[in-house]
């Protein structure tokens, strides 16, 4: 294949926005992306480049109705999605033992679903990990709030609720209804969860 010089422009600026995003994504972004249109702009772009899922499964967007997603706790139960938890608001946040930006929001996350109480919104936190590891982890790290597991790969819970790149931590809020309305891409700020969280 002949390279022309608009070619080859064009594959530079390509390399360059996608070294951006990554930069991004890594560094924090800055005050954009704590907003809910660089949310929205962020979650857009790792879309368009994602692949389609292997067994051609629906991914989760936002304003429509959350696909059914089925998980298991850690000790085996099945679990729904969204019916499971209809009737009231729901945060998933997808998470791993190995990620330390997970890591770090988790108390912040404990102390949120403790002070929602029985009416409030409803947390869930989503594994994408290895049982054992889950389990060793939650010996050192203990949260109330309930868990479920999946393993990673390319058509996992996490992708299939709306993070097709699979960037961690990642949170969705569901309505009582079942629909998608809000997507996070990386941690909460401090204090940022209880104003997120709101349906």
């Amino acid at each position: 294949m002949k390279l022309t010089p608009a070619k080859v422009v064009l594959v530079a600026l390509a390399a360059g926005g996608l070294g951006l995003l990554a930069g991004l994504m890594v560094t924090g972004g800055g005050p954009i992306w704590g907003t809910d249109a660089g949310q929205r702009l962020l979650n857009d772009a790792l879309t368009a480049s994602a692949p389609p899922l292997p067994d051609g499964g629906t991914v989760a967007r936002r304003g429509e109705p959350l696909p059914a997603v089925r998980l298991n706790t850690l000790d085996g139960h099945a679990l729904q999605l969204p019916d499971d938890f209809a009737g009231r608001p729901l945060l998933v946040n997808v998470w791993a033992s190995w990620c330390p930006p997970c890591i770090e929001e988790m108390p912040e996350l404990d102390r949120f679903a403790r002070e929602q109480g029985d009416d409030g919104v409803q947390v869930l936190g989503l594994a994408l990990d290895e049982p054992e590891a889950v389990r060793a982890f939650l010996e050192r790290v203990p949260v109330r709030y309930r868990l479920a597991i999946d393993a990673p790969g390319p058509a996992d819970a996490g992708v299939r609720l709306g993070n097709p790149r699979g960037v961690l931590p990642y949170s969705i809020l569901v309505s009582a209804d079942g629909r998608l309305l809000k997507q996070k891409i990386g941690p909460f700020d401090p204090g940022e969860l209880d104003r997120w969280a709101r349906p």
